[in-house]
């Protein structure tokens, strides 16, 4: 009860704190619901490339909850210990271990070293957005790696995610010695309090408004001369929608987003503040939270393979001593819930079948293997890395 107390009058909202004395410790806490198979947060490495490397090369996860927690301070520790204790209701025991990544001194290529000593591309990027069936005036946007991969004149907005930084000791989960699945009955409301040799106490308190949010559930059907809708359930926390699609022949790799208007959409697969949500939807980037369907254009759905979609969700901050004190620490605890599946008529019956939670693309058989053909989409990868410096 004590901690509850103290939560209710600390909790205040996080830009309070941004232009005070950096506090002695930060505390990030990230919670997804993943359905299907959900790309990774893209914020590593940011920007477009950051969206496509998140799409191809890092990796795909599986349906279920999912937490990130990062614990950064200003102290310094010898022999960094630190750990969240969590609620029962987590079903996860009584705490995670935050663990202190070790450097390594071999050092790791560049992103755009990897581009320059990648073979060049010759197909091109096609680059479209907005729902409907037909696709807009002006469309498709093309980038033609064969002539350099030079960047026309695309739109992409600066948004204010405000993840996790580095800091001079860290810790995080999961880690090398404690990564165990999140339950799908854990839940984190109660109490929770972060401790350890570097950093404050760090204690605060999640109601039921700030839990793992739904599931969201994806369902395709066809729409005129080879468009796909997509529909989804409406998650009751959710602040808004943004979607991607992408996909290659053996010469064009496609992009797709949502957005209304122009934009490249790289950053916004990520975790976003309800309030920079807020500003995107009077832009016409992000959907409304009311919206229930988006129809991607015949022109995409023709080489777009793989639908990729984010629900944002609430935040939850907290800091210590209030204003106008210097904090001690802040905590946010944000929220997302992401999906995929696949677009097309696969099953030639004229409606655009949905795959499995979780499943491959294509037939997995066990057929002898082909040798691998060139791949448009990861040349594509490779270029945008390095047009973009990352």
């Amino acid at each position: 009860m004590k901690n509850i107390l103290l939560t209710a009058l600390v909790a205040l909202p996080f830009a309070a704190f941004a232009q005070q004395k950096p506090p002695v410790a930060q505390y990030w806490m990230s919670v997804e619901t993943a359905s299907g198979m959900s790309m990774p947060g893209m914020g590593a490495t940011g920007g477009m490339a950051g969206m496509i490397g998140g799409m191809m090369g890092g990796g795909q996860q599986q349906s279920g909850r999912k937490i990130s927690l990062h614990l950064g301070s200003q102290r310094p520790a010898d022999a960094p210990n630190a750990a969240h204790d969590i609620p029962a209701g987590m079903n996860m025991g009584s705490s995670l271990p935050l663990l202190t990544p070790r450097g390594t001194s071999e050092r790791q290529p560049t992103e755009r070293e990897r581009y320059e000593s990648a073979e060049r591309p010759k197909g091109r990027m096609l680059i479209y957005w907005g729902c409907g069936e037909a696709t807009r005036a002006g469309q498709p946007v093309v980038i033609d790696f064969a002539r350099g991969g030079q960047m026309p004149n695309m739109v992409g907005r600066n948004v204010a995610s405000g993840g996790p930084v580095s800091n001079r000791t860290n810790g995080l989960w999961p880690n090398q010695q404690d990564s165990k699945a999140v339950p799908d009955s854990a839940s984190l409301i109660g109490e929770h309090k972060i401790r350890g040799n570097y950093t404050p106490d760090i204690p605060f308190a999640l109601g039921a408004g700030h839990d793992f949010m739904e599931r969201v559930e994806l369902a395709t059907s066809a729409r005129g001369a080879g468009a796909t809708s997509v529909q989804w359930n409406a998650p009751s926390a959710a602040t808004g929608y943004f979607a991607t699609a992408m996909g290659g022949d053996g010469n064009d790799v496609v992009m797709w987003s949502s957005s209304e208007v122009q934009e490249m959409g790289g950053s916004l697969m990520d975790y976003i503040p309800p309030a920079e949500v807020a500003r995107l939807i009077r832009e016409k980037v992000v959907m409304p939270p009311q919206t229930t369907e988006c129809t991607v254009p015949a022109a995409v759905v023709k080489q777009a393979q793989m639908f990729s979609f984010i629900a944002y969700g609430p935040e939850a901050n907290f800091g210590f001593p209030p204003r106008p004190q210097d904090p001690q620490w802040y905590a946010k605890v944000r929220f997302k819930s992401t999906a995929s599946t696949f677009l097309g008529d696969t099953g030639g019956s004229g409606r655009a079948q949905r795959a499995p939670a979780g499943a491959p693309s294509g037939d997995q058989s066990a057929q002898p293997s082909a040798p691998a053909a060139p791949d448009p989409v990861k040349d594509g990868i490779n270029i945008l890395r390095g047009i973009f410096g990352r």
